[in-house]
Parts: C-alpha cells; sequence; structure tokens
C-alpha cells in the first residue's frame, strides 16, 4: 500500500502513484508562483510536492484526519495550509477571489462536489479534476448524445470544460475498477447566457431528465401546455438529451414569462 496508509474505502481513497501521469497533470495546470491555488483530496502528496516546487504556496483540502495531520508535519505552514474538513461542506469564499481548483476527487462524491463549486465559479480561475471517465464524458458531451445528462446543462451553462487525457487504472495503488480522466473548467464571464431565473432553470432540467426515455411532453407534467414549442424551435417529441443548454435556458425563460416559479 502507498506509503504504508491504508486507503479508506469510505472516502473512495485511491492514490495516484506514477509519476508520468503526475507530470503531465502539473503540466497541464501550469501553475504560476503567486497562484491561489487549492487542492481538494491531496492525499499522499503525489500532485502536492511537485505542485509545491512551483509555488510559493499552497492550500489543501483533506478529511482524512491522519492524512491531513501528516501533511502539516511534512511542510511549514508558510509553505502549506492543511484545511482538515469536507470539501462538500467547505465554504470556498474563505479562500478570497483568483483560486485555481484542483484535485484527485473521490468518485462517490464527484458529482455533488461539481454542482457545490458552481456556488464559488466567479471566484474562479479555472478547475482542474481528476474523475471517472465517465462522468467527464457526461461533462463534455453534446446534445444528441447518450452522455447529454442534467450534470451536462447545469455545468455546461456555467464553463467552458475540455477533457485532457484519461487515465489508466494501474496509475493508482489501488487500482480502481474504472480508467479516469482529467477535465479542465474555465468559469463562463458575466455576459454568459443565462436564464432569468436559475432556481428554476435547475427545477426545468431536473424535470426533464427525470425520466430520460419519455418525450419532453410527457415528462415537463403540468409546464407542457405553458411551453411555446414551436417558438422554441423545440419539439415536445424530444427527449431531453437532444435539447441544448441554450435551449433549456430559452425553455426556462418562456415558462418564466407564463408564470412558473
Amino acid at each position: 500500500m502507498a506509503a504504508n496508509h491504508q486507503a479508506r474505502k469510505r472516502f473512495g481513497q485511491n492514490f495516484l502513484v506514477d509519476q508520468t501521469v503526475i507530470e503531465a497533470i502539473v503540466r497541464a495546470i501550469a501553475p504560476k508562483t503567486d497562484d491561489r491555488l487549492i487542492e481538494i483530496g491531496p492525499g499522499l502528496s503525489a500532485l502536492t510536492a511537485p505542485l509545491l516546487e512551483k509555488l510559493e504556496h499552497l492550500t489543501v483540502i483533506e478529511i482524512d484526519r491522519d492524512l491531513a495531520g501528516r501533511l502539516s508535519g511534512r511542510y511549514p505552514p508558510e509553505r502549506l495550509t492543511v484545511v482538515q474538513a469536507d470539501a462538500l461542506r467547505t465554504d470556498f469564499s474563505q479562500f478570497g477571489e483568483g483560486l485555481r481548483i484542483v484535485g484527485n476527487l473521490p468518485y462517490n462524491i464527484s458529482s455533488p462536489l461539481l454542482f457545490a463549486l458552481t456556488d464559488y465559479a466567479d471566484r474562479v480561475i479555472d478547475q482542474h479534476f481528476m474523475l471517472q471517465r465517465e462522468v467527464v464524458d457526461r461533462m463534455v458531451a453534446r446534445p444528441g448524445s447518450s452522455d447529454f445528462s442534467r450534470l451536462t446543462v447545469m455545468l455546461q451553462s456555467r464553463y467552458r470544460m475540455e477533457k485532457l487525457f484519461d487515465v489508466d487504472p494501474t496509475a493508482f495503488d489501488p487500482p480502481p475498477r474504472v480508467t479516469s480522466s482529467i477535465v479542465r473548467m474555465i468559469p463562463l464571464g458575466p455576459d454568459r447566457l443565462r436564464p432569468v431565473d436559475e432556481a428554476l432553470f435547475a427545477k426545468v432540467v431536473q424535470r426533464a431528465f427525470s425520466q430520460r426515455r419519455k418525450m419532453l411532453r410527457g415528462v415537463m407534467g403540468e409546464w407542457t401546455a405553458l411551453i411555446p414549442w414551436a417558438d422554441l424551435a423545440i419539439e415536445p417529441t424530444w427527449r431531453a438529451e437532444q435539447v441544448s443548454v441554450a435551449s433549456f435556458i430559452a425553455l426556462t425563460d418562456a415558462l418564466h414569462a407564463a408564470g412558473v416559479r
């Protein structure tokens, strides 16, 4: 086991050990000396150590008390700030503005954490994450693809995303049962296309994808009669995966104009 630490299933721990992959990730991040960089789940320092070679200071968020203590003992506080906490419950606004967030995210919390981080997108320059490949494929999917999902729409409405490369299970100790991928997420600016009611947008997208095999006219329920299908260039016989992010925003605005909240 890596560095004599027993990986804990409840924390979804799979430690990156392949030096070639580590170097490729650091190159993709391209950290600059004065970056305000936050690493989620530093684990056994696979990324932490090479990042610190290029940064004046790094902040890490580690849920595992033993690993957090090990990190605190290994690096001086003026170089490394260790926050022993659950990233899902962390207020990222405490770290200021201009954040760059990176991490090998535990697969068991990846989607909830991605959603949670959207609340701080205005404070973020970019995010580089290692995730399960099927999650990344959903994040970057195009309309009409079977990978196009609620996660796709919600994240693409807020970020420009790019899948960088895959990582084989053999790059980890213990190896996971799935292939991983690296994704780059850059928040869209204030001039991005956005719905008039963000909360309603989330409700519309959730409902549309709640029964993927159903046509929209069936799954939208009482909203169906309020939707100006022709004006929106959306067919009521389509399924949710056929509707683009921009069309979901237009659909939400039409429902808002019809009095839906």
